[in-house]
């Protein structure tokens, strides 16, 4: 059985409902599981450490995760046009990943929420791309013969799949294929790839 690591941060909780249909696309290919993970939040002033273990929601990612996983799909909401500082924060501890090359040649994709319509969506999806690539690993985006792609007036791009969060009635129902259609393409990917996991 492969695992795909679906990795994200969610604030108001648009990113985490993309993450749970990214999960279902994962889970839509025969062979491959998605494993739903999350990142805690930063401060630039902390009282005490984030439990291990969230109150609500997947659990906190660990870095020994990465090495397992045989695909990895990160979310996050834009942060002016850029990542969130959480799931940044996670991937710049990743350097020990990097120089054992634990997840070169591994598939991976982004997806993103956004508050606007042009509120930096495809910029997110961009600069969550830039430590994958670093790490060697394979991108995977949405192809636009997707009639989903042609068809979606919010979220979702070639680049990944997104949302403008907080519209009303949640993801609408382009939103919903398109992320499916990331996590199966990536589960997809991952079993061609067959990039064995180091025990």
């Amino acid at each position: 059985m492969l695992t795909v690591l679906v990795l994200y941060y969610s604030r108001n909780g648009s990113t985490a409902e993309l993450a749970r249909h990214v999960a279902r696309g994962v889970e839509s290919v025969a062979g491959v599981t998605a494993t739903l993970r999350t990142v805690p939040s930063v401060a630039t002033v902390i009282e005490a450490p984030a439990a291990a273990v969230p109150a609500s929601g997947p659990p906190y990612a660990s870095h020994a995760e990465l090495a397992t996983c045989h695909g990895l799909i990160l979310g996050s909401p834009t942060r002016f046009g850029n990542m969130a500082a959480p799931l940044k924060y996670f991937l710049d501890g990743t350097s020990s990943a990097w120089v054992s090359g634990q997840l070169v040649g591994k598939p991976a994709a982004v997806f993103t929420s956004t508050s606007t319509l042009h509120g930096g969506h495809e910029s997110t999806l961009l600069s969550m791309m830039l430590p994958l690539l670093h790490h060697g690993m394979v991108m995977v985006g949405l192809p636009f013969t997707e009639p989903a792609l042609a068809r979606t007036r919010r979220g979702g791009s070639v680049y990944g799949a997104g949302t403008i969060g907080g519209a009303e009635g949640g993801l609408s129902d382009d939103e919903k294929v398109l992320a499916q259609l990331l996590g199966r393409r990536v589960a997809e990917v991952a079993m061609r790839l067959a990039v064995p996991a180091p025990r």
